[in-house]
């Protein structure tokens, strides 16, 4: 059965090997290391690319930290005044050109301790992308390859994981959802009918997933041309990313609440990023055809 340590290495090694994979996809930028540790227990390694040949702001931050749960996050999971230990490597990449999309991995896995001894574990995490522009096209190739991966360890997995991304990657408050989906997952344990090293393979398999998704993107879009009117939008649909990041992600709150590293957990917020009070797209253009797109429930495979 694989352990907290044998997972947390793993888990390393993910970070290394997707941040070798994108600075050879991208060509100049490299990442900027910044080992840490947390005062309560653990610490990690946040690495940043910015101003790459297509990456503008790019993270990918490995974590290991353990401490006594606050009575706050107790609350929220419903468990006992526990001991706790988190890891898992979380990215996020905001590219240069708005023809580029954002895209958002995490994968993690959280263990704990009761007073009296009783202990608990899961494992969380998924994909998702937000397009500035969706071309379906796209949205079709990154759905496709991710069935492919959940259809390899359940065929339950796909349809459940993606209807549970589309729920979760929603900005309720503009009523859409914060791009195209993917899948998101929480709480796999044993009472999924899954032994944790099925669950664990499951888990790095969707992790290895990540490097040949972008760099597919990276290479195809990049060269696209694009106007100073789509860098406008590119800023808009930025905005609503922060929007969905300091308002509603569990992640984000997580983090803050456990007293994390703020300049890691933030370094999902893009380098720069407009509101423009009230815009309306014009009706038929791409802008309010990928409005338009921005809605749960959407087939993307067939």
């Amino acid at each position: 059965m694989p352990t907290k340590d044998t997972i947390t290495e793993w888990f390393k090694q993910l970070q290394d090997e997707i941040c070798a994979a994108l600075k050879t996809a991208d060509g100049k930028g490299t990442f900027k290391e910044d080992a840490w540790e947390r005062e309560q227990g653990g610490g990690g390694r946040s690495r940043v690319l910015t101003e790459g040949n297509i990456i503008e702001k790019g993270g990918v931050n490995f974590s290991a930290v353990h401490g006594q749960l606050s009575s706050k996050i107790s609350d929220a999971l419903k468990l006992p005044a526990s001991d706790f230990y988190a890891t898992g490597v979380s990215i996020v990449l905001h590219p240069k050109s708005p023809m580029v999309p954002i895209i958002h991995m995490n994968v993690r896995y959280f263990e704990t301790v009761s007073k009296s001894g009783e202990s608990t574990w899961w494992f969380g995490g998924g994909i998702d992308l937000t397009p500035h522009y969706v071309v379906k096209e796209d949205a079709q190739h990154f759905h496709t390859v991710l069935k492919e991966v959940c259809d390899k360890h359940d065929a339950s997995y796909y349809p459940k994981f993606k209807e549970w991304a589309d729920e979760y990657f929603f900005i309720k408050h503009r009523n859409e959802t914060r791009g195209i989906g993917g899948i998101f997952f929480d709480r796999l344990n044993e009472s999924t009918g899954k032994t944790k090293e099925e669950l664990f393979a499951f888990v790095k398999d969707v992790g290895q997933t990540f490097a040949p998704i972008y760099t597919h993107f990276m290479a195809k879009n990049s060269v696209l041309p694009y106007t100073e009117q789509n860098e406008l939008w590119q800023k808009v649909r930025r905005g609503r990313y922060v929007e969905f990041n300091l308002v509603w992600d569990k992640g984000t709150k997580f983090g803050l609440d456990t007293d994390g590293r703020t300049e890691s957990i933030l370094m999902s917020l893009p380098p720069q990023a407009n509101w423009i009070y009230d815009h309306q797209p014009e009706a038929g253009s791409n802008e309010m055809e990928t409005l338009q797109l921005l809605k749960k429930g959407i087939n993307w495979v067939s």
